[in-house]
């Protein structure tokens, strides 16, 4: 036997390479059991195999995959922390550092939204993404001057920037520069097919003009395009009684109660998903999330 061996150069497998064979084996296995439980949607698995696969090997994709699986168990300073790994092996990378904003929003955690952005922006300048991001962290911060001007320098990037122009409108509208902020719904009308964010901040500019009947008259394409917008039949109904219409005012007011009933708490599995989901669409209203 021993003849036969050195003849034709067979060995057999050492002890220490037979372990690391084993071990890269269980590696592979537990990222990509935890890449299907992501795609499935089940993320508290998917959290639990990256886990242990990290345990075995540091690696930047199941990182990156864990931070994904932990936005949606809604830990989001988990995933903040698996995303701040990223930035520090890859600094030049912009991507990271604009999910890092997208995640800090999510905390309501303005200052790291905005150092975030602060980081991309010194990567690339012209960017329109990165604006936008930063004006959301201007908002969160009540500096209404910063964040119009990187709205705008976001749309001078990206002249087609929808979710820029709703953002600057509503910020216009909330500081009380309804002329501006109509300019800005009156492009998003113009280029847009009945979405209910910009029929909204229509509706808004109209009854802060005071232009009572155009405003209700929003509300309601609101109402027709999303038969749950709770906010929607609450204003209409405000509008309504203040035009004397009791009976319509009051139907909208009792109907935007019972859809808020209708909500899930906010400390229960479901709501917390709900809540995070509702930030990505405020970051993003015209759904592509």
């Amino acid at each position: 036997m021993k003849f036969f061996k050195a003849l034709f150069g067979s060995k057999e497998e050492k002890p220490e390479e037979k372990k690391k064979a084993e071990e890269a084996k269980n590696f592979d296995v537990l990222k990509y059991d935890g890449v299907r439980a992501l795609r499935a949607g089940q993320a508290e698995f998917a959290i639990r195999c990256f886990t242990h696969a990290l345990q075995m090997q540091d690696d930047l994709e199941i990182h990156d995959y864990l931070s994904q699986a932990y936005i949606r168990t809604g830990e989001l300073t988990l995933a903040y922390e698996q995303l701040q790994k990223l930035a520090e092996a890859q600094p030049d990378n912009q991507q990271i550092f604009i999910r890092m904003a997208n995640v800090a929003y999510m905390m309501e955690d303005y200052g790291a939204m905005a150092g975030a952005c602060e980081k991309a922006m010194l990567i690339d300048d012209k960017t329109a993404e990165v604006m936008y991001l930063y004006a959301r962290a201007c908002i969160g911060q009540e500096d209404v001057t910063n964040a119009v001007a990187m709205l705008t320098k976001a749309i001078s990037l990206k002249e087609d920037y929808g979710d820029a122009y709703l953002l600057r409108g509503e910020t216009l509208l909330k500081n009380g520069d309804t002329d501006e902020a109509d300019e800005d719904a009156t492009w998003l009308i113009e280029h847009t097919e009945d979405n209910e964010d910009v029929m909204m901040l229509k509706a808004r500019i109209e009854r802060a003009k005071g232009n009572t009947d155009a405003a209700i008259d929003y509300y309601t394409k609101v109402t027709d395009a999303n038969p749950f917008n709770i906010d929607a039949y609450r204003e209409r109904g405000e509008l309504r009684l203040a035009t004397g219409d009791e009976k319509g005012g009051n139907e909208d007011i009792e109907h935007a109660k019972e859809l808020t009933a209708q909500l899930p708490e906010n400390n229960d599995e479901e709501g917390i998903e709900n809540k995070v989901k509702e930030k990505y669409k405020s970051m993003d209203p015209y759904g592509v999330f």
